[in-house]
């Protein structure tokens, strides 16, 4: 999906409007275009080295560039989210996503009670992110990843909240996880269910590629279970979880009832 608010970042969205953020804590000015992005790089690279990252991750830091596709779609993104449930539901296809997604619990049935053991989350819902974000894996985004996420920590909205997943990026560059070249969504998310760096180092199981399917899924699980999933409750009992995921309410809601629709298949 478009990003909002993964980990309740919608918090941290207001105070950047609200004008908290008028200057990036990290790697010194912000900017609202392009024009000093090549000098802020040089100062952010700094701060990257004292806080851990390596020659590859400094590497690929040295060759972003200025996302301008990325800014246009940040500026944009509470369009996505305009309207009533039932308008957002019709919108993304959720007739579809819920059809899509019985098969696909059957057909991986294994898989999906493997990680319902395993995390305590079940597996229409973990279906129903994996449909809404992006299509089943069919469209995981061509937006340069390391390009997007560190123009996003430069640029003067929100640096604060950015500046920590760019680190993450740089790392998982370090790490293999990611290169230069990777590509997601504009907002800098990863995979099959579309993670901010920040949350591929903190929920991401295995290997950390959320490219993978299995992976992609099971770290999901992960990160619902670590924002109080309760194993065995209802949805609406776990919207809490659901709104760790996305703080809109047509995106939570419209989650929790794809959800119930394929669990009661």
């Amino acid at each position: 999906m478009a990003f909002l608010a993964k980990g309740r970042i919608f918090v941290a969205a207001a105070a950047a409007v609200l004008g908290l953020a008028t200057a990036a804590q990290a790697g010194g000015s912000c900017g609202k275009n392009g024009a000093g992005f090549d000098t802020w790089k040089q100062q952010f690279a700094a701060e990257a080295q004292a806080e851990g990252v390596g020659q590859r991750g400094l590497s690929a830091l040295a060759g972003a560039t200025y996302a301008t596709r990325t800014i246009a779609a940040d500026r944009a993104i509470h369009k996505a989210f305009s309207g009533s449930v039932e308008e957002f539901m019709k919108r993304r296809g959720a007739s579809a996503i819920i059809s899509r997604g019985r098969a696909l619990k059957k057909s991986n049935a294994a898989m999906f009670a493997n990680i319902e053991r395993t995390y305590g989350v079940p597996p229409g819902v973990l279906l129903a992110i994996w449909g809404m974000e992006t299509g089943f894996g069919a469209s995981m985004g061509n937006q340069n990843t390391v390009s997007a996420i560190v123009t996003l920590a430069y640029d003067c909205r929100r640096p604060d909240y950015f500046t920590p997943h760019a680190i993450a990026a740089l790392k998982l560059v370090d790490r293999g996880a990611l290169s230069a070249s990777s590509v997601g969504a504009m907002h800098g998310e990863i995979g099959h269910t579309q993670f901010l760096p920040g949350n591929v180092l903190k929920y991401g199981v295995g290997s950390g590629n959320l490219r993978d399917r299995n992976t992609a899924l099971a770290s999901t699980a992960n990160f619902l279970k670590g924002h109080g999933w309760q194993a065995g409750a209802s949805y609406e009992a776990n919207m809490g979880a659901i709104a760790g995921w996305n703080s809109a309410s047509v995106y939570q809601q419209a989650i929790a009832r794809i959800a119930e629709a394929i669990d009661s298949d």
